[in-house]
């Protein structure tokens, strides 16, 4: 029963199995260990310092943004593969943070950051490199296909957009930036757009997704 109940969470999310809220529980799951432990280790080598430094609030939004926009890339992008864990979200903190650095490196008092930013790169360069050769690598079962990549580019992008905005407004209010709110209307239009291909587009294209083993 528990291999059913895992292989139903992390179906494709879109056509009939689509629920709005699959979206976001995809984060508590990991398709395997090494997955598990690379998100673990990204989250406390930067998630952490961050909330320290911004709060929690704001790092939240950001994370959950992530994995938002990384389950919906994938139900988009990659239509047939199932999601599964925070990568999403941890990406999207990671690459807000790994571009705030660069940008304001001449005056960040930060010690060992470029140790902290080296071992977040190659962290990040490990998990994707192995989740694409997951995903197009022959699946032992024919019916549990490997787990999207897709869902770590829609973080990269949610970081080095909403996320940047985000940390280099830690000590202004963010409703009095004009960017952030053109930003935030991009991200709800890509999500409306996404809801919406997820409702409609499986049945129009008739593509048949895999029920759950």
């Amino acid at each position: 029963v528990g291999s059913q109940a895992v292989q139903f969470l992390i179906t494709p999310l879109g056509g009939e199995a689509f629920v709005g809220g699959s979206v976001l529980t995809v984060k508590v799951l990991c398709s395997r260990v090494e997955h598990l432990g690379f998100n673990v280790v990204l989250q406390l080598v930067v998630g952490v310092p961050l909330e320290m430094v911004h709060g929690a609030l704001r790092i939240s939004f950001v994370y959950l943004a992530g994995v938002l926009a990384g389950s919906l890339a994938a139900s988009v992008a990659d239509m047939t593969a199932p999601v599964a864990g925070s990568s999403g979200g941890v990406y999207a903190l990671i690459s807000a943070h790994l571009a705030n650095v660069v940008m304001s490196w001449s005056g960040m008092r930060c010690q060992f950051k470029l140790i902290r930013m080296g071992i977040a790169i190659i962290c990040m360069s490990l998990e994707f490199g192995r989740a694409v050769w997951l995903r197009f690598h022959p699946p032992t079962h024919p019916a549990c296909i490997h787990p999207s990549f897709v869902a770590h580019l829609g973080g990269v992008l949610v970081g080095i957009t909403l996320g940047v905005v985000v940390l280099r407004s830690y000590e202004q209010r963010l409703h009095e930036q004009s960017i952030w709110w053109i930003l935030l209307l991009i991200y709800l239009l890509f999500v409306l757009f996404a809801v919406l291909w997820n409702i409609f587009a499986y049945s129009l294209l008739e593509i048949r997704l895999l029920p759950p083993a």
